[in-house]
């Protein structure tokens, strides 16, 4: 088990940047598969980025990619979510997820919400 704690939520313009961190402690961040979740007000949580253990396999969804991209540093035990160009639909709560080893590819991982431990989620806003 991995516990998630995120950080860097926060007001922006459209158009502006934010970047996520997720502090992991409990077992090695390098064990398990990373992922970004985002729930806007009144909807399902989705997953946004996905990305294999060792960082070659990635997934972003349609309404992000390009925009938003998913890193790890193992040394800091950290996981990232980097949003630029942010557009008020980016709006709502962004959950940092895990799953230990690659029992899925990133991209079912991120559709079927395949994850084993959750964070408590860091609240976004973008607004003119």
């Amino acid at each position: 088990q991995v516990q998630l704690v995120e950080s860097g939520g926060g007001v922006v313009q459209p158009g502006g940047s934010l970047r996520l961190s997720c502090a992991a402690s409990g077992n090695p961040l390098k064990y398990y598969s990373i992922a970004w979740f985002h729930q806007a007000p009144g909807k399902e949580r989705e997953g946004v980025s996905c990305m294999s253990t060792d960082d070659r396999d990635t997934y972003y969804a349609d309404s992000v990619k390009g925009r938003f991209t998913i890193s790890r540093d193992i040394a800091k035990s950290t996981v990232y979510l980097q949003m630029d160009s942010l557009k008020p639909e980016d709006t709502g709560r962004y959950y940092c997820a895990a799953t230990s080893g690659d029992p899925f590819r990133p991209e079912p991982m991120c559709v079927d919400r395949r994850i084993e431990d959750w964070g408590q989620g860091t609240l976004v806003t973008v607004s003119s």
